[in-house]
This record gives structure tokens, sequence and C-alpha cells, in this order.
């Protein structure tokens, strides 16, 4: 059988041919003409996979450096000769034509490139030497761009067409600034080199810096803070956008908007805080300024430590207005009500500014709590006026407003009482207010009333109301009873007749019961009361006592109220009737009258025991030529002594069928002034009296009192404590009533020591033990 399989022969190896040297220089010629004709912008003619081939070879065969070497040459060569025509281009072309040279240049260098991109991949890495594309660039920088007569002018006539921007004169185009600029950064980053640093970024930034800083300073000294604000602004957007433009990096963009800001905005801040009719100050006081403001504060925000300025504006022209508040408040020109619908006033104003013109800044806010505060905490003069204008509110209420906007008052003024450190006194004069309406019927609403301790107890806890919400159950409790006795006085009245002896022919009583450490305390001693009343108080207390055992009455006779049936007038034909709404001491004295035609000051005072101020003031009430109920004996606005004389006066007219008969303030008592009448409660009287800014003598006991317990409740529980410290938790659980003085706090400990609820350690005198 035939052998049919192929046959394979095998030849021996070809030996490597190398290209000799002459053939290596004939291919370097032929690519030195093909570069020569491509800078020529012959290219098309040329065959780029054949010269591909020729670099290829000299690499391949051992002649990568005649090849490297060769073309650095090359380059050198047309470089050297660009640069020779450029410097006889007039100043006036020559940003154009390195424009133009510098995009030619780089397309040449993407075709050599492409040509020589074996020698890029195997010579060129492995000898460490420049890549064809980066070693035209660092060529065209050396040879071109740090030519004598081409970097010095080309750098100048940058500046110049800069310059002319920003005077507003026609310049030359920006695609050429932004090849330039793109051009040195090329330069720059191919070479390793700061050439664009150097030659560009650093004079362009000083010559930025001197042209805004006397530009700003020269418009500044001509024009209003408004008109620079505006031009500042301008500036600063032509700068972002010729850099935007000119396709500047972020590292020289960021350092320029920096060093603008600094010379337009920090440099004149505090003048154009300060400028005298146009400075943020200056504009405060004009509430049609808002957007005026706004402007110079998105001016001022660039540069964050310049918007100090403007908050320390704000919180000094807050300052200044508010003490003049509280000055008028000293001459009198203002009464409470007044000083704090100023506050109020002010906060709302103060508010709108913040919102609208500081675009409603977190830091701006707190600078404006913090002004309000300062001021309003220089003394307890704001915490009592708040009281009274409260008061004023619940009793009165807002003319011609409805429930709800009475609710939204309230909320107004709890935005000035979270600004109170002495919430204490506040609460204090609150506290006697409320008392008054309660006892009085004179809240305008209940659920405002209940509202308003609602939101206190929001903004101080539950211990902050707890003793005003007992005298609301107090009084819920009172209306149950006093419903109760009424029906059982019914029933006694049902099975007994007869009628009361004397000229007042039935006592009528209405009984608050009040829990004695729910209320404001009333040291005062209880007066004489007529007999037709006494019978009527012990029969309540009879009544009640049967029905709570283990309880005691105390009757406060100074805070109660009456109504009298009075005849006057001389004979039967002409006598006419009144319903007089009295207090009870005016009660008391009146119907001393049925028994006695005429009485002087210390017989009255005898027979009622009514402490002597308050006798003075309530008979001076009912002198006074609106309500002459009685005749004083002597001249004179006030009483001159226990002799003079008071008659009751018959002929006493009154358009009204009730007349309520209201009591003098009691500085017309005290300085024998004039005793004309007004609605003033003791209550009201009492606030009234404290508005001078000192803290009443019942908080400072309370306070002494509230911080020893704070002490002695934070040393039970920490047994040792550093004397700094124990202030500090002190402060800090007493701030919701009021910030005790670190001195204050002191004494109390000093007090303390000495009682022998704490002692010092032995080592340390400022650390304390808690001694069991």
């Amino acid at each position: 059988m035939a052998d049919t399989r192929r046959r394979f022969n095998i030849k021996p190896f070809r030996a490597h041919v190398p290209m000799d040297k002459t053939v290596a220089q004939q291919t370097w010629g032929a690519l030195a003409n093909a570069i020569d004709e491509i800078y020529n912008r012959n290219a098309s003619q040329l065959s780029f996979e054949e010269l591909y081939r020729n670099a290829y070879n000299l690499v391949l065969h051992k002649y990568g450096t005649l090849l490297y070497e060769g073309v650095t040459q090359k380059l050198h060569e047309h470089l050297t000769a660009t640069a020779k025509r450029l410097e006889e281009v007039p100043d006036s072309k020559l940003l154009e034509e390195i424009s133009i040279t510098w995009a030619e240049h780089q397309i040449t260098m993407i075709m050599v490139r492409d040509i020589l991109m074996y020698m890029d991949r195997t010579y060129i890495l492995k000898e460490r030497r420049r890549p064809v594309y980066e070693l035209g660039l660092h060529l065209f920088r050396l040879d071109v761009w740090e030519h004598p007569n081409v970097k010095e002018r080309a750098s100048d006539l940058l500046m110049m067409a800069v310059a002319n921007e920003r005077d507003g004169r026609l310049t030359d185009d920006r695609t050429i600034l932004k090849q330039i600029v793109a051009m040195l950064l090329e330069l720059g980053q191919a070479d390793s080199s700061n050439v664009y640093e150097i030659d560009f970024e650093t004079p362009f930034l000083g010559q930025t810096q001197d042209f805004y800083r006397v530009e700003s300073l020269s418009f500044l000294s001509r024009n209003t803070a408004t008109d620079y604000v505006i031009k500042a602004i301008r500036w600063l957007e032509e700068e972002k956008d010729r850099a935007n433009a000119l396709a500047l990096p972020l590292t020289t963009e960021s350092p320029l908007q920096a060093m603008i800001e600094t010379e337009l905005i920090d440099r004149h801040a505090r003048t154009l805080v300060d400028m005298e009719m146009s400075g943020f100050a200056a504009l405060l006081k004009d509430d049609t300024k808002l957007t005026e403001m706004r402007d110079m504060y998105d001016l001022f925000v660039r540069v964050p430590s310049s918007v100090d300025f403007l908050r320390e504006a704000l919180a000094e022209r807050i300052k200044a207005d508010g003490k003049a508040l509280i000055s008028d408040q000293e001459k009198g020109a203002s009464d409470p009500p007044a000083f704090v619908k100023g506050v109020l006033t002010m906060r709302e104003r103060y508010d709108k500014i913040v919102d609208v013109s500081f675009r409603g800044e977190k830091k701006t806010r707190k600078r404006m709590r913090e002004s309000f505060e300062d001021f309003l905490n220089v003394d307890a003069r704001a915490a009592s006026c708040l009281s009274v204008y409260v008061d004023e509110l619940l009793r009165v209420g807002l003319r011609g407003a409805t429930e709800d906007q009475i609710t939204q008052e309230l909320n107004r003024v709890i935005v000035i009482f979270r600004y109170l450190s002495d919430k204490d006194v506040f609460e204090s004069f609150y506290k006697q207010h409320l008392a008054k309406r309660l006892l009085g019927g004179r809240s305008v609403s209940d659920d405002a009333e209940r509202a308003m301790v609602s939101q206190l107890k929001a903004e101080c806890g539950y211990q902050f109301t707890s003793k005003l919400e007992g005298m609301f159950n107090d009084m819920r409790i009172s209306r149950d009873l006093q419903d109760s006795y009424k029906s059982f006085k019914r029933n006694q009245e049902s099975q007994q007749s007869g009628e009361t002896s004397g000229n007042i022919k039935a006592v009528d009583i209405e009984v608050d019961v009040l829990t004695n450490g729910y209320w404001p305390s009333q040291n005062v001693p209880a007066c004489t009361l007529p007999p037709q009343v006494q019978d009527a108080i012990d029969r309540y207390t009879k009544y009640y006592l049967e029905k709570h055992t283990g309880r005691k009455l105390s009757w406060q006779t100074s805070a109660g109220a009456a109504e009298l049936k009075a005849t006057f007038g001389n004979g039967l034909e002409n006598h006419h009737r009144h319903e007089l709404i009295v207090s009870t001491y005016q009660m008391c004295i009146l119907l001393l009258f049925n028994d006695y035609d005429s009485l002087t000051l210390g017989q009255i005072r005898t027979k009622t025991h009514i402490p002597d101020s308050e006798l003075r003031r309530h008979l001076i009430s009912l002198c006074t030529p609106k309500h002459r109920i009685l005749r004083k004996g002597s001249r004179g606005r006030g009483i001159s002594s226990d002799d003079d004389i008071f008659t009751f006066n018959a002929e006493y007219t009154s358009k009204l069928k009730r007349v309520r008969i209201p009591l003098v303030k009691e500085s017309s008592v005290s300085k024998g002034g004039d005793a004309a009448s007004g609605p003033a409660s003791a209550a009201a009287s009492a606030a009234v009296s404290a508005v001078n800014g000192s803290i009443p003598l019942p908080v400072e006991e309370d306070r002494r009192h509230l911080v020893e317990a704070a002490i002695v409740r934070i040393m039970k529980a920490r047994k040792s404590l550093g004397h700094n410290d124990l202030i500090a938790e002190v402060t800090r659980q007493l701030s919701v009533r009021f910030n005790p003085p670190p001195q204050f706090v002191k004494k109390r400990i000093e007090s303390l020591i000495e009682r022998e609820y704490l002692e010092r350690t032995l080592d340390d005198h400022r650390v304390y033990n808690y001694v069991a």
C-alpha cells in the first residue's frame, strides 16, 4: 500500500539581515522630508502607512536614538524659524499669530506623533525620554514662547487686553486670549514647569488686586454705600464671566475671587456699615430699605467674616431702640402696656429684617435674640411691664378683636416672654393679676386665660404653672360650692320666715374658697365687718365646716367686693336710688352712715379697723368730684388729720342706675396728690410700682429658697462637688425661672455651710461635701 501521507520539508532558519547605517540614514531622510512637508501643510501627499513603517524599521533595527535625535533637531529648526517670524510680527497682531501658530503646532505634533507611535511605545518607554507630543510642547516653550521678543511682548499684551476689558474699552477677541491661556496651561503641564503661573497667573492676579484696590476706593469716595454694593456685585459678575470665558483653572479662579472679595468687601466692610446716611446702620432705621440691606448682605456673605459687621450693626440698633423704650418708660412718657407694645413692634420689625434682608440666617436670628435679651434683662422692668400688658389684654381685650386675635396676641407675648431671664418676677405679678381677674370675674375669656397658662407651661414646665392651674381649680370648686350653698340656703329660708333687722333687709354673699398655697399671700388683718355681713359669714362658715371637717377658713376682707342699694335725696318725693358697686372696705365705711350723719377719720378707723393707708385711699375714692358719695370737711386733695370729718352726701346723683366706684391710685394718697378716680386694682398698682426695675422682696425671698433647695438637691445626689461645678449646675437647673448670679449662689452656699447642710473638704476648701 503506497504511503499516501503528506510530507513536510523543514527549511533551515534564514539569518536576520540588519539595516546598515546608510539605509538607516536614507530612511530617516525620508521621514525628515515628511516632517518638513507636514510643517509646510502638504501632508495630503504623504503615505502615513509608509512613514509609520519606516519609523518602525528604524526602531526595530536599533536606530531609535538616530530617529529621536533627528526628530528633536528637525522640530527645533522649524520652531526657531517660527520664533524669528513671530519676532517680526507687530504688537497689534502678535497674540493672534501666536494663537494660530500654537493651533498649527498642535496639529503638526499630532501627525508626527502618529507616525512615530511605535517609537513612543517602545524606545521612549525603555529609554525614559520625552514622548514625541510632549517633546514638541517642550521645544515650543523653549524656542517660541520663551524667545525674548515674544514672551515679554505677549505677556504685556495679555495684561493690557484684560485691563482694557475692565476699563470698558474694545479688546482683542476673547477666543484668542482663551487659546493662549490654554497654551500656557498645556505647556506647563506637559513640561512640569510653572510657565502658566509665572507668565500669566502671577501678573494677572497682581494687576487685578491693584485695579480693584484703586477703583473700589475711588468709587466709594464718590458714591453712596448702596451704589457701591451694586457696582461691586457687577464687578464680581464681570470677573466671574471673564474667568469662564478664558477657561481659567480652579487653581486661578478661586484665589482670583478671594482677592477681589478682599479688595471689594473685606477692606471696606466697616465703612459700608458706618457710612452716614447710606451705610447699613443708617438703612436699619428705614423700614423701606429691606432690599438694599439684602443686597449688602448678599455681597458681604461672600466673605463670611465681614457679615459680623452687619450682625453687630443690627445688634447695636436693637439695643439703642430698646434703651429708648426704657428711657421713655422711666420718664413716664409711656406706661407698661405701651412699653410692651413698643417691644412687640420692634420684634416684628427686626424679625422681618432678619427674614428678608438676612435671608433668615440662623446666626443673625440668634444675635437678634441675644440683643433683645440684653436690654430686656437690664432689670426686672420688662417682666413686670409684660405682666401688666397681659393683664390688660386678658381683662379688657383688644378693641374690636375676636378671641382668635387675642390668642394671636398672646402668642406674640410669649415670644417676648422667652427673652426674659426674670421669669419668676413675671410669674409673681401675673399671679396677682390673675387672682384679681378670677375673683372679680373680669377675664375677657376663660379660654384665653387657659391658653396663656398652657403656653407658659409649654415654655417653663409644670412646676412654673402648677399654682396657676391650682387657682383655676379653686374657682371651679368654689362655683360648685356656691351652688350647693344657695340650695342649702333656699331650703333653710323656706322653713323659716322673717326678715333681718336694720336698714338692710337681706344680705347675700358669694364666697370663693381659695387654697392658701396657690394664691398670692394677703398678710392684711381682717377688718370689722357690719353685723349683717358678719352674720352671713358665720352662717357660711358653719355650713362649710360641717361639709369639710379639719379645715380652717381665713377671711380676706381686703380682696372682696359688694353691691349696695343706696337711697339719695331729701324727702319722699325727691329721693332716688342707685346700686353702688364698691370694695369691701368701701362697703364697711358706707354702712356706718346708716347710723351716723358724720364721722371723723379716727372714728371710722376705730369702728372698721381698716389699715390706715387703705382707709385713706378708700375714703378719698368716695370723695372724688365724679363720685362724691361722702363730703370731706377739710379742703385740699388729701386727708389732713384724724379729725377730718366725713358726711354722707344725700344730694349725690348719677345718670347710671348701677354705679361702680373705682379706687384712686396709691400714689394719689401717699403723695397727697390729685384724687382723681381711675380703675387701678391693688395688683395693678403693685405691678406699676415695680416697673422701676427692682426685684420685689417676695421674689427675692423665693429665690433664696429655690437656690438653697437646688444646692441641697444636687449635693445630696453628688455627695461631693467643686465650687464652679456646683454653681454651674445650680444655674442650669434654675435657668427656667431666673439666672442666679454666682455671687448670690455663693452666699447661699455659705448659709448652708453655717447651718451644717454642707461642709468644706479638709484638703481643698473649694470642694464641698454633703452632710447627711
